[in-house]
């Protein structure tokens, strides 16, 4: 379960001070796959930022089954990240001098969730999933932004995290290429019991997601609609 109380983080711009996120309380059970929403500036990337360990609250808690990630010295969150979390980064943050598959092998061998001897076989099948079972041994360079976006979500599901933020995930990619990658974050997430965040703006997305949480402009209070209520 994963539950946020009293989360804000808060930027000096000048004389003023910016509140990126803030969250009264949100709480996320295992196993729920859920769209966090909102217009450019609301807060989607801090909070999946936050989420992760990657920031450090201002203020509030982060729990992840029932420990508290945000108190974690920043050495802590990396472990535990690379053990539990599985990210879609927006920016990809592929590996340029790595090969499609070792990009998944190196994550893989950071967490140690796959045994050592089934890992290859186990990224040449997810690649295979995401349409790109011909393009092991090229590099992301040679791959264009579509295809490197469906190597970011293989490696993000590589270690079978049990918590999995994914930032728009789809945005390079066709209807067909983003509905079979959503099929393989929701499959996953089922599979293994994980929570699934996907951080959108794009309606048909959300519309495979059970559950929809929209972040608002300026304050980023978090409210939860259910998904019918939402895309009326």
């Amino acid at each position: 379960m994963l539950e946020l109380a009293s989360l804000s983080k808060k930027y000096r711009d000048g004389s003023q001070t910016v509140v990126a996120v803030a969250v009264e309380r949100l709480t996320v059970k295992a196993g729920e796959q859920v769209a966090l929403t909102g217009p450019s500036g609301s807060g989607k990337t801090t909070l999946l930022h936050l989420i992760s360990g990657l920031l450090t609250p201002t203020s509030g808690e982060i729990k992840f089954d029932n420990i508290a990630v945000s108190a974690m010295p920043e050495t802590w969150r990396d472990a535990w990240r690379a053990k539990h979390v599985g990210y879609v980064f927006q920016k990809l943050n592929l590996l340029a001098g790595l090969s499609v598959l070792d990009n998944l092998l190196v994550a893989m061998s950071f967490a140690g969730a796959v045994p050592k001897p089934d890992r290859r076989s186990w990224g040449k099948q997810l690649l295979a999933q995401v349409g790109l079972a011909d393009r092991l041994n090229s590099l992301p360079h040679q791959l264009s932004t579509g295809e490197q976006q469906r190597v970011a979500i293989a490696r993000a599901v590589a270690n079978k995290p049990r918590l999995i933020l994914a930032d728009e995930p789809t945005a390079s990619l066709d209807q067909a290429n983003a509905n079979k990658a959503m099929a393989l974050l929701q499959q996953l997430a089922q599979e293994s019991g994980s929570i699934l965040l996907v951080a959108t703006h794009d309606r048909e997305i959300m519309s495979l997601l059970p559950r929809i949480i929209p972040l608002r402009q300026p304050e980023g209070q978090v409210t939860s609609y259910a998904a019918d209520d939402c895309l009326a």
